[in-house]
């Protein structure tokens, strides 16, 4: 795979070339990664998957005009020709009057600390295999397990680099390791399947093969027999492994497009209290071995921690260059960049830990549920409209029931964060981390 040097320079020519040709400005993306994979089932080598991949994306400006192409040839003819037909295509595209690069003074300076994205070690396809065997050996362990979807773990390598006319021009590398094991318990219609799953930028912050394996199974056997619960409006407890939801759902609503175009039900909330007090959400892109960290955004903009609800409160929006504009505000380094026009994405978040248990959160729900898995895509981002098939536990009296499956969660988006609360079971390994979460009033549509 290239390095940050290579990458830049190809990023610089394809500048360079692009202003040959007639370009105001522009700016050039490079990505490159590589990944191994292998997957194991019933204790046999199931697939050794390797991959490559590099790609540059070039973004030009004609006046308030522009244009955005990307190549996977990176010979000097081809990047001279695709510089020429994307000040071509420029010429032609409808102006925008709030589209362009970041300024200069706005450019990161290399302020971020440092992030330890990249782990010096490789594994190769001989240990990863016995990574993926001995997870799925552990999940198959647990009673009540039955059969197996297979066990496995990989590792990837990636780079991102960015080049602009204004002078900006940096790049940074990142790993990740993954295990995970999904396995089945029960037999005929009553099976039930399960999984655990554990991505990290160093192989020394994920758990052994052996507690993966384990936890899948034991969340599978968990699952048997579930029942249909009864219908009506109930508390309902999100899981971690679901409550991360809800926060991309608020992340969404605060993005300048979404905003900009007044598709959020968030529009004029702005510095208004939609949350509890006890409640805040923060972003952290500097969070070492995080898994959304990064130094700069897909513009170039430094990238800053912050608090985007705070005290319950919902602060400011996520904006890239153009939808800040389009808004009349400054942009705040939430660009995100594949291979054309910037997109917004937030980083590394989270809910604090609350001040109770879980078992305390519980203790005064007389019925109730816990939700652990979401189906379907059931929220209107306009509205906040919220309603999605979901699988769990009952609660009654405070208590653990058992099983349930085949049922609706639905409630509005505002007035679940109004009502939402937390527990104390915080644990910070997922790129969006937050303890269980509690929402009362919601409807729960079952038998």
């Amino acid at each position: 795979m290239i390095d940050g040097e290579t990458a830049l320079a190809r990023c610089a020519q394809l500048i360079e070339a692009a202003r040959r040709h007639g370009a105001d400005a522009a700016d050039a993306a490079a990505r490159a990664q590589s990944s191994e994979g292998v997957s194991v089932r019933l204790g046999q080598l199931e697939e050794v998957e390797r991959s490559e991949s590099e790609e540059i994306a070039l973004r030009v400006f004609v006046g308030k005009r522009s244009a955005s192409i990307e190549t996977s040839d990176f010979t000097p003819a081809a990047l001279d020709d695709l510089a020429e037909r994307a000040v071509a295509m420029a010429r032609v595209a409808p102006e925008d009057q709030h589209a362009g690069l970041a300024p200069q003074d706005l450019l990161d300076r290399g302020t971020a600390p440092p992030l330890d994205l990249e782990d010096a070690g490789e594994p190769g396809p001989e240990l990863l295999r016995e990574r993926a065997l001995a997870a799925e050996d552990a999940a198959r362990a647990v009673e009540g397990v039955t059969n197996s979807e297979g066990g496995g773990a990989s590792f990837g390598r990636s780079l991102f680099a960015l080049a602009t006319s204004e002078g900006f021009g940096r790049a940074y590398g990142a790993t990740h390791h993954s295990l995970s094991a999904v396995v089945i318990g029960g037999q005929g219609l009553a099976m039930q399947r399960d999984y655990a799953m554990r991505t990290a930028r160093h192989f020394a912050d994920l758990p052994s093969p052996a507690e993966i394996g384990r936890l899948a199974g034991e969340r599978t056997v968990a699952r048997l027999n579930p029942e249909i619960p009864k219908g009506g409006r109930m508390p309902v407890l999100f899981d971690p492994r679901v409550g991360a939801s809800l926060v991309g759902h608020l992340v969404g609503a605060m993005a300048g497009p979404a905003i900009a175009s007044g598709s959020s039900f968030l529009l004029g909330r702005e510095g208004e209290t939609i949350f509890p007090e006890a409640i805040e959400v923060i972003e952290d892109p500097h969070c070492p071995r995080g898994l959304r960290s990064r130094p700069f955004d897909g513009e170039g903009l430094g990238c800053v921690p912050r608090k985007l609800v705070e005290r319950g409160v919902l602060g400011g929006w996520l904006l890239d260059i153009a939808s800040a504009n389009k808004l009349g505000l400054t942009p705040t380094g939430h660009a995100s960049r594949g291979g054309g026009t910037p997109g917004v994405s937030a980083s590394n978040l989270h809910i604090p830990a609350g001040s109770v248990s879980r078992a305390e959160l519980m203790a005064d729900v007389a019925e109730g549920v816990l939700v652990t898995e979401l189906a379907g895509q059931g929220v209107n981002p306009v509205t906040g409209d919220y309603s999605r098939g979901a699988s769990g536990f009952r609660i009654v009296n405070g208590e653990i029931a058992g099983p349930i499956a085949e049922f609706t969660i639905a409630g509005n988006l505002l007035a679940m964060f109004a009502a939402l609360r937390a527990a104390d079971d915080l644990e910070m390994h997922r790129a969006v981390n937050v303890p269980t979460l509690r929402v009362d009033g919601m409807t729960v549509a079952g038998s």
